[in-house]
């Protein structure tokens, strides 16, 4: 079945070569194939890798595909679509995970707090940020930087120093071990047990690491990296506890999201140290067991849509709601901002700071987008129901459903 879709897709390929490119030449015309391809495998870099080049071989009339992709199916509709046109095509695509990394495809954030890109260099766009303890899964690697997919699936690079590598192995016994989780903003991971001892790392709300042994007041753990520290019991919970326990009512999810007001904004932030407006999300819903998407506009896509005709008549505490632009007869709908609901037309969102406004025109908090409200959302009450709302507890990248 699959070789018949490639082929379907080969030749309505090859009708867009035909219908749009007047132009003769081998690489204008495998740019436009190309160009067809991605948007059918992988319109959308933060979920699907496609880097394709070409390049004739020496003396020969053949071409080469070169790059990498996450999509199997792109070497095999490339070539087919190729031959339509009469070009003789090598496929020498790297599916991802590149069979290089020789089964090193598992990771875990090292660092309290990652910061992701979309490329592999420091001046590119910030994408995310991962937190100490999050599983990762290995794409590739180029130069300093690693190519990694985050556990609700957003594909971005960070820098090498800042996971752990692991094979299949490390990975099990890491998602076996017993393990804690920071429940406060802040805190620091010592050397030795007392208030005063030098530091091993920073830590933040969310951050997981495992447990090797405790005393009255401190957790002995050792981080993503190997190394060993000490945490206050204070700071810190039984991980598995937590993760199984965790079933969060509007009210859990309003408190959290409430203990961020006048923290700042980030763009592509995602941690307690700074968030952007679908980092808070997504923090606040993390940090009570629930794993959304990333961004609003693929929020908007998750739990059960939430009739907004009336106003916000039908809106329950805990619903998100998106901001955005309408879709015209020239654009498409473009949603540009999130805010969780939190009763009585107010909602908590991160514009500047977080901050708490109202959809009301008199309220003296009325916030100026209100009229760029597009749609509303559900989440709770959706969780592990198919709707992209996925518990930590049962997401299989850390191992507690398995336990």
């Amino acid at each position: 079945m699959k070789k018949y879709a490639y082929y379907f897709l080969a030749a309505f390929v090859a009708w867009a070569v035909l219908t749009g490119c007047g132009r003769d030449r081998t690489l204008e015309k495998l740019s436009v194939i190309s160009d067809n391809m991605k948007t059918a495998f992988a319109p959308d870099r933060r979920e699907k890798v496609y880097e394709i080049s070409f390049e004739k071989q020496k003396n020969s009339k053949t071409y080469t595909a070169k790059g990498s992709t996450t999509e199997p199916g792109v070497g095999p509709a490339l070539t087919a679509a190729a031959a339509s046109q009469g070009i003789q095509l090598t496929d020498s695509i790297t599916v991802l995970p590149d069979p290089s990394l020789n089964g090193f495809i598992y990771g875990v954030t090292s660092l309290s707090v990652a910061n992701l890109r979309y490329e592999s260099r420091y001046a590119a766009e910030s994408a995310t940020q991962t937190l100490m303890g999050m599983p990762l899964r290995i794409l590739d690697k180029k130069g300093g930087w690693t190519r990694v997919m985050t556990p609700e699936g957003y594909i971005a690079w960070v820098s090498s120093g800042s996971l752990q590598e692991m094979d299949q192995a490390a990975y099990d016994n890491w998602m076996a071990a017993p393990r804690v989780i920071v429940n406060k903003h802040y805190t620091l991971f010592r050397e030795q047990p007392l208030p005063g001892a030098p530091v091993v790392s920073d830590g933040v709300w969310g951050n997981i690491v495992e447990l090797e042994g405790q005393t009255s007041l401190y957790y002995r753990v050792k981080l993503p990296d190997g190394k060993q520290a000490y945490l206050s019991r204070f700071d810190a919970e039984p991980f598995q506890r937590w993760a199984h326990d965790a079933d969060p009512l509007p009210e859990h999810i309003i408190s959290t999201a409430m203990q961020f007001v006048g923290f700042p904004y980030l763009w592509a932030g995602t941690s307690v140290k700074a968030m952007d407006c679908s980092g808070l999300v997504k923090t606040v819903f993390y940090l009570n067991g629930i794993i959304l998407l990333r961004d609003a506009s693929q929020q908007a896509r998750m739990g059960e849509p939430v009739d907004i005709t009336q106003g916000w008549d039908h809106l329950k505490m805990g619903d998100l709601i998106f901001f955005g632009r309408r879709a015209t007869n020239d654009n498409k709908e473009s949603i540009t901002h999130v805010g969780i609901y939190i009763g009585d037309g107010r909602f908590i969102h991160s514009a500047g700071r977080v901050r708490i406004n109202s959809l009301d025109p008199a309220s003296t908090i009325y916030y100026e987008g209100s009229d760029r409200l597009l749609k509303a959302a559900r989440i709770l009450g959706h969780i592990d129901d198919g709707t992209q709302v996925i518990s930590i507890r049962e997401h299989p990248w850390y191992g507690i459903s398995a336990q």
